[in-house]
């Protein structure tokens, strides 16, 4: 028990803490206690939609509220089916044992009437986009309901994440421009590689609890060399916008404002340290920024001084 009290990322305090306790279970459920979740699914949309030229600037605003929208109820979504799938594993790990399924607060019938009314909530998002986003949505379902199997059967769960939590690129891309290319392609690229990059980071937080439940990660495989994988991904996941930003058409402001994010992302493999769970937590948070960044780039780089 000390252990597990000495590191968790659940948030209880704050606003989740004023929550009738039935509604705090769902809320923490859905991880609304910790929003670094969907910033991080919210802002590939944002890069997608930001890319491509010729879009009109309401087009990309009312783009990017549903986005907001739907990212928030879609990673809600993702992480009820993850702890449906991982509450035995989670009960077992001291970061996750005081999750709501693995806890008992809540059983698995809520979860699955609560799941169902956030993929209906993420449906009407949906049906706001363009036809082939419909498409590109259905394949996103089909990732989110095997993310949570790759960790018993690879040792690359992070690289699946990416794929998974990614997905808000191409999404973004396919429904400011109706269309996929190799822009669109190449920026997909990045957001994969740039998750795989932070995720692993997250993941270093568990290593010791995964290798007792015999739980594969990414984190695990690369423990022997963690800054080198690190910034083996986070250089070839900032090569990867570049070469989308220059198949855009971008500005040369967008190339100005691009060492911004590469600097912020050197700074967390300078500051990483796989033995100290908290700093590893607050790095893998620092990829807001990172990503804010990176939208203030294809925002600039759509101005044509």
């Amino acid at each position: 028990m000390d252990r597990q009290m000495a590191h968790t990322d659940i948030v209880s305090t704050g606003w989740i803490a004023h929550l009738p306790p039935k509604l705090r279970a769902f809320a923490l459920l859905a991880r609304l206690d910790r929003p670094i979740g969907t910033w991080l699914l919210f802002l590939p949309g944002v890069w997608g939609i930001l890319l491509p030229t010729g879009v009109s600037p309401g087009r990309r605003a009312w783009l990017v509220l549903l986005f907001a929208v739907g990212s928030l109820v879609m990673r809600s979504a993702g992480c009820v089916v993850n702890d449906m799938w991982d509450r035995d594993i989670d009960r077992q790990v001291a970061r996750t044992a005081g999750r709501p399924l693995a806890s008992g607060l809540l059983g698995m019938s809520e979860a699955a009437v609560f799941l169902g009314l956030l993929l209906l909530a993420g449906l009407c998002v949906l049906l706001c986009l363009p036809p082939l986003c419909w498409l590109l949505g259905v394949g996103s379902l089909v990732l989110v309901g095997l993310y949570p199997l790759a960790k018993r059967v690879t040792w690359w769960p992070q690289l699946m994440m990416g794929f998974t939590f990614g997905f808000g690129a191409p999404m973004g891309y396919a429904a400011a421009t109706g269309h996929v290319d190799a822009a669109w392609a190449m920026l997909y690229v990045a957001v994969i590689l740039w998750d795989l990059g932070f995720d692993t980071i997250y993941g270093f937080q568990d290593m010791e609890d995964d290798a007792v439940v015999g739980v594969k990660s990414t984190s695990r495989l690369m423990a022997g060399r963690p800054r080198l994988f690190v910034a083996t991904t986070y250089v070839l996941a900032v090569a990867a916008l570049a070469v989308a930003g220059a198949l855009a058409g971008l500005s040369w402001l967008f190339w100005l404002v691009l060492p911004v994010p590469a600097v912020l992302l050197a700074r967390q493999v300078v500051r990483l340290d796989i033995h100290d769970a908290p700093r590893c937590l607050a790095l893998f948070r620092a990829n807001r920024e990172v990503g804010l960044a990176v939208a203030l780039a294809l925002l600039l780089g759509q101005v044509r001084p």
